[in-house]
């Protein structure tokens, strides 16, 4: 196999891995613990507050680490919790237990989705080809599909929740190996193969500052939607049916959608291709509020996949240009914004939707919040015309 190729897919196996299952299983799984668990909604969006926090501790642990080694050994690490907790989920019913392992669950997401994104732009940059990231998030789209069609399977079959949640562990565990083993044992010089050297390229302060509010926005609107799309969906009337396959929709939109969002921005820059990405995930976001129909729901799931990866693609390779000697430096501080939204985000709408029966409150708030976040990219647009070293930088 062709040496690029490899590292490329141990990136897409390790996000299928510690953001796919570890992560987006819970999603589809969610209706299914709801009505065979002591689990109820409010609890549920309060699980998935948890596995944000675990992420956030893994976006701050990644943000601190600046040996490239060391980055390494934590993403073999993360493959690892990845799988087990996993697993342990089947192992309970214990609320408190839950709520920990969905914790250190994601943090191992912190793995697949910042480590393993700076450990293979660093690769790519060094090695002269092209430093973008949408190949290897084909993983997360990817994981999302795959999840749902595993959930059917296990529907057909007859399994119960547990059977559910160890048939993902032992799926995480086959697909962990390679991704452990095609991952290249990271080059810590200071030059490309060529010879020529990898200088840092900070934005400035307010640039810095605007683009962590907008992030936090973004992450506001990709939770409420990735965390209960299926439960949103199966709560319109004679859609009970149907909540995986807008699941399935939203992953197969993702898979592709980087690469696609990556080519925009070769065209318009970076931060023109972002204030696109967050009105069409806007649009997204309303659509199963506004037409609660299948044809909305299927419509926003996949306007709504097709954006939020995007996001984050763009932001992760947009900070990995900036430090490319340490590219998780800022994809950390980035993920610390998008990872607040995160916690409170999931468990504001669970509390909301027991209160009112619906999601509707919930999908609308997160639109708001998005419409703000495309409200700050026009002012980031407007900061980059007035610095061109910023633009050479960003969008090289």
């Amino acid at each position: 196999m062709d040496k690029r190729w490899q590292v490329l897919g141990a990136g897409i196996l390790s996000l299928i891995v510690t953001v796919g299952v570890a992560r987006f299983a819970y999603t589809p799984l969610l209706p299914v613990m709801l009505s065979e668990t002591p689990l109820d909604t409010a609890l549920g969006g309060w699980l998935a507050s948890f596995n944000y926090i675990g992420y956030l501790g893994g976006a701050l642990t990644a943000a601190g680490v600046s040996d490239l080694r060391l980055k390494d050994r934590l993403y073999r690490f993360c493959l690892l919790l990845a799988v087990a907790t996993t697993a342990a989920m089947a192992l309970t019913e214990h609320y408190l237990l839950w709520s920990i392992l969905r914790l250190i669950a994601g943090f191992s997401s912190a793995g697949g989705l910042l480590l393993a994104s700076a450990l293979i732009l660093n690769w790519l940059i060094r090695h002269q080809y092209r430093s973008e990231l949408g190949i290897h998030f084909i993983g997360m789209g990817a994981g999302i599909a795959l999840c749902s069609l595993i959930v059917e399977l296990f529907a057909a079959l007859s399994f119960d929740w547990r059977g559910q949640w160890l048939g993902f562990a032992l799926l995480a565990a086959l697909l962990a190996i390679p991704a452990w083993r095609w991952m290249p044992a990271p080059d810590t010089g200071g030059r490309t193969r060529a010879g020529e050297a990898l200088v840092d390229c900070p934005p400035t302060p307010l640039f810095n500052r605007l683009l962590l509010a907008a992030y936090f926005c973004a992450g506001w609107g990709y939770v409420i939607s990735a965390t209960f799309i299926v439960d949103i969906v199966a709560r319109q009337p004679g859609l009970a049916a149907s909540g995986n396959w807008a699941f399935l929709v939203l992953g197969l939109a993702a898979a592709p959608a980087v690469i696609v969002w990556d080519r925009i921005a070769r065209r318009t820059g970076y931060v023109p291709a972002l204030f696109l990405a967050y009105l069409v995930q806007l649009l997204g976001i309303l659509l199963p509020a506004l037409s609660p129909t299948l044809a909305g729901a299927l419509a926003g799931a996949a306007l709504f996949g097709a954006t939020f990866i995007g996001c984050v693609g763009l932001v992760l390779t947009m900070a990995g240009r900036f430090y490319p000697t340490k590219p998780a430096k800022l994809m950390g501080r980035m993920t610390l914004s998008y990872g607040v939204a995160q916690i409170l985000a999931p468990a504001l709408t669970g509390m909301l939707a027991k209160e009112l029966g619906n999601y509707d409150l919930g999908l609308y708030i997160a639109a708001v919040v998005v419409a703000v976040g495309a409200l700050l990219m026009t002012l980031l647009w407007r900061l980059e015309q007035h610095e061109p070293a910023l633009v050479r930088s960003a969008g090289r």
